[in-house]
This record gives C-alpha cells, structure tokens and sequence, in this order.
C-alpha cells in the first residue's frame, strides 16, 4: 500500500480516500439508478444481466455480493434460488437495498437461506468472513471504490471455497475509436451536471467519472486478480472496453 491513493484526479491519504468516497456514496444512495442510468446511458441494466448469466448462481450455494448495498445484482441472483449475503461498507446504500426488497417482496433474514437475502456492513479490505466459506463472490461497480485494492482481491480469495469463482463487473477504457472520445466527452461534461440536477450533487458525480479513468487497465486488472492468487483468469470487455467483465478461480 502506497503512502497516497487515487480520489478521483486526486492522489490523497488511504484514510481520506475510505472517508471521501464514503460521503460520495452517502450522498448519492437515495438515486443510486439515477446515478448508474447518467454514467451508462441506462445500459448498465443489461450488463448486470450479462454479468448475472456469467456467474451462473445456482441454487444451494451462498454468494458473497460485495458493495452491493443497493441490492441490483442480489436480486438478479437471488432468482436462481441461490442464498446472496450482500455487503456494503456504507449503510445508507444498504438501507436503499433493505427498502427496494420489501418493496418487491424479496425475502430478507439474519442467517442463509434458499433464495433469501442477508444484509451485512463489511469493509472489503477486512471481511468478518471465516476462511473458505462462499462459493462465489461477486463486486459490480465497486471494486475501484475499494482503498486497497490489492488487498480486497486478496479477502475475495481467503472467503472462498476450493472451487470458488470471482467476478467482478467494472468500468475501463474502450478502445473503439471516436466512441471512446464522444463517451470521454459525455461524462467528464454531461454527467455531473446532470448529477447536479436528478440528485443536486455535481461533486460526487464528477468523482465517479474519474475514478474510472484512474481504475488501472484491464491487463493490469487481470494481473492483480492473478497476484492475489486466482487461477484460469478472464477478461470479457464489452462496448471495445468501456466495462469489462473479469472472473477468476481460486482452486
């Protein structure tokens, strides 16, 4: 872990980063698919139901869906019949997730169960986890989020079961030409004002854009999946990179 990390265009201290971007997410729980829908254009519905069809929840296993507070890949998971656990180090955005699924009527309780959902706060980069106990671990959207990186990958690891599968769903860098300007342009330009106006907060719009552009690459990202022990590594870029799907095996 280096002295400073990235926030944003910002190199600040580790304790900042976990602070600040714990203030982006408190601000923006309330319109969290208002935030996703002005990052993407709406199309992060269909890449979460990309991402989900990799996975392949089945039911029986328990799965770890990091940072997903909301509950927006949960809920795809958790029609396989699968027990989801879904951790988010920010309880505002588990509070939204708790409320959207009694709204839908998803079932929610303190232990695992088929298809029901469990609601937990965790820091990524120290689960309360014991050793090999998921059969999956899911992050979509949040792993560049995470302070300490290297050592989030690494958690993933210890939690899951011989077997184990990693995904995580996270944007990069498109390499199409021209398309690659034209979305460089909306989002550093468009997106935080429309943040501005659907949640009245440029500031943590316009952070999220840059954490995407100071996210490593995707061979580097797969590098680091790697070094944290992972075997039988895969990147599935979609839009020529804009996001990218990445899973590994821990055997």
């Amino acid at each position: 872990m280096t002295d400073t990390v990235s926030f944003g265009y910002e190199d600040v201290a580790p304790e900042e980063k976990t602070r600040r971007v714990g203030e982006v997410f408190s601000s923006v729980a309330s319109k969290y698919d208002l935030m996703n829908d002005a990052m993407s254009g709406g199309l992060h519905r269909l890449w979460k139901d990309k991402f989900v069809r990799r996975v392949k929840p089945r039911a029986g296993e328990h799965i770890l869906d990091m940072a997903g507070g909301t509950g927006d890949i949960a809920f795809r998971m958790a029609r396989s019949g699968a027990s989801i656990t879904v951790a988010d180090i920010n309880p505002e955005m588990l509070a939204v997730g708790i409320e959207r699924a009694a709204e839908r009527g998803i079932a929610s309780g303190r232990e695992p169960d088929a298809g029901s959902l469990v609601w937990s706060e965790a820091n990524a980069e120290q689960l309360q986890w014991p050793d090999r106990f998921f059969d999956a671990y899911t992050i979509a959207f949040g792993i560049r989020n995470v302070t300490d990186i290297p050592r989030a990958l690494r958690e993933a690891h210890r939690v899951l079961k011989r077997g184990g599968r990693l995904f995580v769903l996270e944007f990069s860098t498109t390499q199409w030409p021209g398309f690659a300007e034209a979305y460089d342009a909306y989002s550093h330009h468009l997106v935080p004002r429309l943040g501005q106006l659907l949640a009245g907060d440029a500031d943590s719009y316009r952070y999220l854009v840059e954490s995407i552009r100071r996210f490593p690459p995707m061979p580097e990202f797969e590098r680091m999946i790697r070094e944290a022990g992972f075997t039988q590594t895969k990147v599935e870029p979609l839009l020529g990179g804009l996001v990218a799907i990445h899973s590994g095996w821990k055997i």
